[in-house]
């Protein structure tokens, strides 16, 4: 960043910056392109791509499918079926 380029964020944001308020942010964003480079330096190409920092395991259990119930238990205390569906009395005629 430069002098140009903070001048123009400063009109964009509508901001009245100090001289010292701009020297603080042009040595903040310097310090922070230095950084910049020295991290693309470091040759990464033996270095395994990671979504995660830190391995991420599941702590839930399996899903499978399993059959708790029989459809013919579940409908003993039903006052009345039809082809394996509950029969209900009509609400609306």
């Amino acid at each position: 960043m430069n002098e140009t380029v903070l001048k123009r964020l400063e009109k964009l944001n509508q901001l009245a910056l100090t001289e010292e308020e701009e020297k603080a942010f042009l040595a903040f964003y310097a310090e922070q392109e230095e950084e910049q480079k020295a991290l693309a330096a470091v040759n990464t190409e033996e270095v395994e791509r990671m979504v995660h920092v830190m391995p991420v395991y599941t702590v839930v259990r399996d899903d499978v499918v399993i059959k708790m119930f029989e459809r013919e238990d579940l409908q003993k205390g039903a006052p009345e079926t039809m082809d394996g569906y509950w029969q209900v009395p009509r609400l609306v005629e």
